[in-house]
């Protein structure tokens, strides 16, 4: 199948579309431009609002005729009425959540209508050289000893983690930064880390200021999860975590040797003690529901231990060459099989992608058309969650319907790709989602 890898732009990226060549159709792509990421940025939410007419306020609810969501509903009002937890909640997607603007508005809705237990799953994706979310930020001064693994590979260059890659190194020292970002991640402050590691890692501890202050706990190895999750609990608030490998062995001054250790390292998990909404997000460029269908990269995940697990996928199998409804429902029955094994208590909300336009070129001609199989892709995905009694957020339909990219490109609400939406317009659908969550809420109380 073809896959049409799905970047938003932090950084120019490669973009593969569809060309057609007499009878056949092949693959090119090209260089997203550093343009395109102030075009994405350019407009305030006033001018979101004053182009969503064609947005049918409706559909903004959930469909769940089975009540499957009775059970998060239900944590939600312990939650607001005082109960001492927190609740986790898995997103997972491709680039439309791996930008972190889509799921963002959604998770901070949420936690300042039920409290905010920190910014969650965090993982350095800038550091495998494609986009993060503008709210964190990690480094490190290791540059070019890096091999990274992804989920979308036949076969990852390196093992991956429960945020599906996975960045491993000959280097016997490895140092990561984490900061929270001054105004976009306002309110994400934590006191403890987790680090995702793998089984032949070296530990990480906190250096400079907070070297003294921080209690380490070694995690043990998880043989079946293939990863180590090591606990640094801070005395106070922190905006920023600086950490260095140690060989030293747990409780003594002496040093193992760097031949015993395979650096691997997978990502970060930041709370703040605090009750509320921990929401994990986990988007990979050029996702599919083939990439996440791994028993062990679904039981790594439901470590997370989500009370909801919310799936948006299937923008890049619309422009799989021979797309097909049957093969596409497979995929996903396939996927949810696994889901429903290692996360059996977890609630899960399928949402659908919008429609979005796919690149041809005619007589050397480029043009952009309607990608006609947004719609059958919104279809499979709302027919697969009745017949699986899950709930289901048509947001294909929220957002217009066929012909409704149209309508967004027009309003200047799609980049020139016509795939992605504007920093905004994702704001937009966040905060769609959370209402349809919210309204789906008050219909079954």
């Amino acid at each position: 199948m073809v896959c049409l890898s799905l970047c938003f732009a932090v950084m120019p990226c490669k973009v593969v579309a569809q060309k057609i060549v007499g009878d056949s159709i092949v693959i090119e792509s090209e260089t997203v431009p550093d343009s395109l990421i102030a075009q994405l940025s350019a407009f305030t939410a006033d001018d979101v609002q004053s182009h969503l007419s064609f947005v049918i306020d409706s559909l903004c609810t959930v469909s769940d005729p089975t009540r499957s969501l009775a059970s998060f509903f239900k944590e939600l009002d312990e939650l607001a009425a005082g109960k001492d937890t927190v609740i986790s909640i898995l997103h997972l997607g491709d680039s439309h959540i791996q930008a972190g603007f889509y799921s963002g508005r959604t998770m901070r809705l949420l936690q300042s209508q039920y409290g905010n237990a920190g910014r969650g799953w965090i993982s350095p994706l800038r550091i495998t050289r494609t986009n993060e979310p503008d709210d964190y930020f990690i480094t490190t001064s290791i540059k070019k000893e890096w091999v990274v693994g992804r989920c979308i590979q036949a076969t990852p260059k390196a093992p991956i983690g429960p945020g599906g890659i996975g960045l491993q190194t000959v280097s016997p020292f490895v140092d990561f930064n984490i900061s929270i970002a001054p105004v976009n991640g306002a309110g994400y402050s934590f006191n403890q880390a987790i680090v995702y590691r793998g089984p032949k890692s070296t530990p990480m501890l906190p250096s400079g200021a907070l070297r003294d202050s921080a209690d380490i706990y070694e995690g043990n190895h998880i043989a079946d999860l293939k990863l180590i999750a090591d606990t640094i609990r801070l005395d106070k608030l922190t905006d920023k975590l600086s950490l260095q490998s140690t060989r030293r062995k747990q409780g003594t001054d002496s040093l193992l040797p760097a031949a015993s250790f395979r650096n691997l390292y997978f990502g970060f998990n930041l709370t703040n003690g605090q009750p509320g909404i921990l929401y994990h997000t986990i988007g990979i460029n050029g996702a599919m529901f083939v990439n996440f269908t791994n028993p062990l990269l679904v039981r790594q995940m439901a470590s997370f231990r989500p009370s909801l697990l919310i799936i948006s996928l299937g923008t890049n199998e619309s422009f799989g060459r021979r797309f097909t409804i049957e093969e596409f429902s497979g995929q996903i029955e396939s996927f949810l099989a696994l889901v429903k094994k290692y996360m059996p208590h977890t609630a899960i909300l399928m949402t659908t992608p919008p429609e979005c336009y796919k690149r041809i070129t005619i007589n050397k001609q480029r043009q952009y058309v309607r990608n006609e199989n947004s719609a059958r892709v919104a279809q499979a995905i709302t027919e697969i969650a009745k017949k699986e009694d899950l709930a289901c957020w048509d947001l294909f339909q929220a957002t217009g319907g066929k012909n409704s990219s149209k309508s967004w490109y027009d309003s200047r609400l799609m980049g020139r790709d016509r795939i992605h939406y504007t920093k905004d317009a994702y704001y937009e659908q966040g905060k769609l989602l959370y209402k349809a969550l919210m309204n789906r809420k008050t219909e079954i109380q």
